[in-house]
């Protein structure tokens, strides 16, 4: 039984700032890896750059810390290497949205049993505090003196759109709605994709904790069907007034790893690859 001590690291702290949303998603993490019962071996975490990136230096599982917006492909990646392991990516929203962007949305289309968890303070925190995809029209910041005038990234839908077989969205500010959350989707088979509401107190004044508090509104209390991919979309295009929680859209379909017979019935760590001939593939190119 997986405990939640083995997934401390001590003698390593955090260095967010005082309050940060990540840290609410840091013990949520770690206490969702031990409601579902999974041993810290058996995980890898793959992040990119940001502050919520730094996760994987203070959970005690395998970890890897990529380029800016590259988790994805490095998480598909070691999935499709060893499709025994517990594959989750962890970034923020500019890595993701922005950075990653285009990584985002082909990853979604393959249904690789992964989880991805974007930290979303729509804000560029690690840099000093620049817009990011997510920021709100009119945000002033260092590099929007004026107010930024892009449109903002709506995520959910997004993922929805292209593929994603489970999608929804948790906040900082209720860990115990986010463990469960955070459960469901590492336990879901495909690809599982989570955005994480989490306040920027040093960079982002607007959207704070009360912000939040006083928007949010939780989609199991509405009788929201997560099978109707329509509604959920529109679900995911709220913002403003109500915030919608919890699972948006959720579906059952092949996972592409079972689509291909050389990884489908053994990882490709545990296959013979000294003894394979591959005269006939050079034959092709010649």
């Amino acid at each position: 039984m997986a405990e939640l001590k083995q997934f401390n690291t001590p003698g390593r702290d955090p260095n967010w700032c005082p309050g940060c949303g990540d840290y609410g998603i840091w013990n949520a993490f770690k206490r969702a890896l031990v409601t579902i019962n999974i041993e810290p071996k058996d995980i890898v975490i793959a992040t990119g750059i940001g502050c919520g990136s730094k996760i994987n230096h203070w959970v005690n599982t395998y970890g890897f810390h990529g380029l800016h917006g590259r988790l994805i492909p490095i998480a598909q990646g070691i999935k499709l290497t060893n499709t025994d392991l517990t594959v989750i990516a962890v970034g923020g929203d500019g890595d993701g949205y922005s950075e990653g962007g285009n990584h985002f949305l082909n990853g979604v289309r393959k249904n690789i049993n992964m989880t991805y968890f974007i930290q979303n303070n729509q804000i560029y925190g690690l840099t000093k505090g620049q817009t990011s995809p997510t920021s709100d029209e009119e945000t002033k910041t260092k590099s929007t003196p004026e107010g930024n005038h892009d449109s903002p990234i709506h995520g959910l839908s997004t993922a929805i759109i292209n593929g994603a077989t489970f999608v929804a969205r948790g906040f900082a500010g209720d860990m115990n709605h986010l463990i469960k959350l955070m459960g469901l989707a590492i336990q879901h088979k495909g690809f599982a994709f989570v955005e994480i509401l989490q306040p920027c107190v040093t960079f982002n004044k607007v959207n704070t904790y009360d912000w939040y508090k006083q928007r949010v509104y939780y989609l199991q209390k509405e009788k929201h069907n997560s099978k109707d991919k329509i509604a959920a979309i529109g679900r995911g295009m709220e913002w403003g007034d109500k915030i919608p929680l919890g699972i948006l859209y959720q579906e059952e379909k092949t996972l592409y790893e079972n689509l291909h017979s050389e990884i489908k019935e053994n990882p490709l760590v545990k296959q013979d690859i000294l003894n394979i001939d591959i005269s006939s593939i050079f034959e092709d190119y010649m």
